[in-house]
């Protein structure tokens, strides 16, 4: 695996040296991107499936049927608390309700988290996410992190050739149009696109996980839509309009994305913090059947989003059978 992805990450430096988006992604249309979002939407609600069918297989009839309430009910809690804007009338102040809507699915998965562990729900057995207690390798074979990858004979380099270009188109087109739809006109962003410094980057990341023999770091959509719907505000714009001859300055409400780094760095800076031993036995009191109920609402707010292309899909598909 190390070789593949160090192949895989000189091959993200080149197509960003190369800069590749101006003479790969120039045909994509928006069609196309929310298509590709439309797939992505279905995978989560399939992982969480997967999920629960792992949990009727582990747990008995009494745990899997609270797995199904717990996943069902963190999904209709996040639903039921992002949209807490639009209450009507509203039951706390604005910036409150602001809060609940934009930290939905967090406050949900807490709850869940909690919830096995009152009353006689904590006699039940449960599946909990595998996380390690001590900063080691998880392969008890391995004692330490970096690979040793130049002891790999000559022949075997040069056939993960193959496997570097795959994961590497896999990422390039994944990383470009999530990119791409981030960035839309809905969203209204001002700032230039970075797309080459986006592939540098994720070329970097997957050379050094490749060098430490732990799985890439992407998936999904890495730049998440739902990451920009969050980040959605109204604001103010001038307008110049003449009217009979005599040009006047309008003001109208105009909906664009908050274009700012801090909550990327938060994120990221979170996801370190997690990775220490003591925040790991925090993550693994999270019941797999709460991933489950996250994967389905982040499949039903990205099809919310999407409903549009939803529709036109399901048309087309009925015309096509009629």
């Amino acid at each position: 695996m190390a070789w593949s992805l160090l192949h895989a990450a000189w091959m993200h430096l080149l197509l960003a040296a190369l800069n590749a988006h101006d003479w790969t992604m120039r045909h994509v249309t928006t069609f196309t991107t929310e298509i590709f979002s439309l797939l992505n939407s279905l995978i989560y609600f399939h992982k969480a499936v997967q999920e629960l069918q792992r949990a009727q297989d582990n747990l008995s009839l009494a745990a899997f049927l609270y797995a199904v309430i717990g996943a069902i009910g963190t999904t209709l809690v996040a639903i039921f608390l992002s949209t807490a804007e639009r209450w009507r009338p509203p039951l706390f102040h604005r910036y409150v309700r602001i809060g609940l809507a934009e930290y939905a699915a967090a406050i949900s998965i807490i709850i869940f988290i909690g919830m096995p562990h009152v009353g006689e729900l904590a006699t039940l057995e449960r599946s909990t996410l595998h996380v390690s207690t001590s900063f080691r390798p998880s392969d008890p074979e391995r004692q330490v992190f970096f690979v040793r990858f130049w002891e790999l004979p000559v022949g075997w380099v040069f056939a993960a050739l193959v496997p570097g270009f795959i994961i590497t188109v896999l990422f390039f087109f994944d990383h470009e149009v999530s990119s791409i739809i981030c960035t839309g006109d809905r969203y209204g962003t001002k700032k230039p696109a970075g797309f080459a410094w986006d592939i540098v980057l994720l070329g970097v990341t997957t050379g050094l996980c490749g060098l430490l023999g732990i799985p890439p770091a992407n998936g999904l959509l890495p730049q998440a839509p739902l990451h920009s719907e969050s980040l959605m505000h109204t604001e103010k714009e001038e307008i110049l309009i003449s009217v009979d001859g005599e040009d006047k300055v309008e003001f109208r409400d105009v909906r664009r994305v908050y274009e700012q780094r801090w909550s990327a760095f938060l994120h990221a800076g979170a996801i370190l913090v997690f990775v220490s031993p003591p925040f790991q036995r925090v993550l693994g009191l999270t019941p797999t059947s709460v991933l489950a109920g996250l994967f389905m609402f982040m499949g039903e707010q990205s099809l919310s989003v999407k409903y549009a292309v939803c529709l036109r899909f399901a048309s087309n598909l009925l015309g096509c059978m009629s």
